[in-house]
């Protein structure tokens, strides 16, 4: 899986609405969001993963995601041939002039803010209907125009923060940054029990591999390959032990391509095989 970003339009405009459609989505990608993005899901389903957290989209609600690193999957419904979706990218320097302009309205910065790099919301009737227009906007063979495009931002931000002012404080503070060892620590901890590789983490964490190794094994006392073969060997142990499952049941679910694989990782902790293991306990 191959890194790539995800940039605005070629006319380099601080604003940009694109529509995105596809029958084939990527089952994860590396995503480097540029700016900052509104999604509004129209059909499908997607999951985005940061360094400390993750969040999943259905149709009836929307997110918006802050500029940077994250991993991105999408799933098509089996009823339905398309995953369909309107992209609104922004630049950060616009929502804090969205701020200074309606101070009144938007009242003080939170004193804890929340650090989370997203915002999901539930469409109620005003925002279905605003995803209509853009989708009605993006309909014709023209480009939108810039302003009219920052026109449809300033609506939706004055929306939010008179009908969603906690959500709106959400975003003015989403962009607060962490000390590094909190995002290897908050990456760490997040996906202990997903298949995400090494890699994958050090991209979330928006930093080279060699980088967050060294972090890691500062942090933790050891290499991140084995400190994450360990703990998710400990999570196989514990189904086997106590769930009685057998190992051809649970090596996918622990981000095995094979059962082969998964065997010899396990004797590599334990030192025997899983059905050994089980017969012991």
């Amino acid at each position: 899986m191959n890194g790539y970003a995800i940039a605005p339009g070629a006319d380099n405009g601080s604003t940009s609405i694109i529509r995105y459609r596809t029958t084939t989505p990527p089952a994860r990608a590396r995503i480097m969001l540029q700016q900052n993005l509104f999604t509004f899901l129209l059909n499908g389903e997607k999951t985005v993963h940061f360094a400390g957290t993750q969040v999943t989209v259905k149709p009836h609600q929307f997110v918006m995601l802050a500029a940077g690193n994250c991993l991105m999957s999408e799933k098509i419904p089996a009823e339905n041939a398309d995953y369909h979706s309107i992209l609104f990218f922004f630049d950060s320097k616009l929502l804090a002039d969205f701020f200074t302009r309606h101070a009144a309205l938007t009242g003080e910065p939170a004193r804890q803010p929340d650090d989370r790099p997203f915002l999901l919301l539930e469409k109620d009737e005003f925002l279905v209907n605003f995803t209509r227009s853009l989708d009605y906007m993006l309909n014709g063979d023209k480009p939108i125009y810039q302003d009219l495009q920052k026109v449809k931002l300033e609506e939706l931000f004055l929306y939010l923060a008179v009908q969603y002012p906690g959500q709106i404080q959400q975003i003015r503070n989403m962009n607060a940054a962490a000390s590094d060892d909190l995002v290897v620590r908050q990456a760490v901890t997040s996906h202990i029990n997903s298949n995400i590789t090494v890699e994958e983490l050090a991209f979330l964490c928006n930093m080279s591999l060699s980088t967050f190794k060294r972090r890691f094994a500062r942090i933790y006392g050891n290499s991140p390959n084995r400190w994450l073969l360990e703990k998710r060997m400990e999570r196989a142990a514990k189904m086997l032990r106590q769930n009685d499952r057998k190992a051809n049941e649970i090596y996918y679910e622990l981000g095995y391509e094979n059962l082969s694989s998964f065997v010899q990782s396990f004797k590599q902790i334990y030192g025997v095989t899983p059905k050994q293991y089980q017969l012991s306990n």
